[in-house]
């Protein structure tokens, strides 16, 4: 099985969001089948067959996520660390701003989604292959 230190060397290769779906073959090709990162510290989950997990350790000091949620001042936020404007952690302060708590990962259905504190899914995309 995978290691949390081969998908951090993968990840390392990310400098902004345009870099994600390049990331996401890679790490698919080491057996992650998914992934669950928490916006307050970027700690992860990563998933693998026959019920195989392992986590990554906390990244940064935790962010405060708001309590209401802006779908659509988050969206514009991914729209622009997708084009490669902003950086992962600047991502994630934009994440707790707009109050997306957590970012599900699905590499069997090639989606992300992302949801507020209450569980409420804020926003669904397909992930590029």
């Amino acid at each position: 099985m995978f290691t949390v230190e081969q998908i951090e060397q993968a990840h390392d290769k990310v400098k902004s969001g345009a870099d994600f779906p390049k990331y996401i073959q890679e790490i698919k090709k080491l057996g992650v089948t998914g992934f669950e990162t928490w916006v307050k510290d970027s700690q992860t989950i990563y998933f693998g067959d026959a019920d195989f997990q392992t986590a990554s350790d906390p990244k940064y000091i935790e962010l405060t996520i708001a309590d209401k949620s802006d779908k659509n001042l988050f969206t514009n936020y991914l729209k622009i660390h997708q084009k490669g404007e902003t950086d992962y952690f600047t991502f994630c302060k934009h994440c707790a701003k707009t109050g997306i708590e957590k970012w599900l990962v699905s590499l069997k259905t090639m989606t992300c989604i992302y949801l507020d504190k209450a569980g409420k899914e804020i926003l669904l995309e397909k992930i590029p292959a």
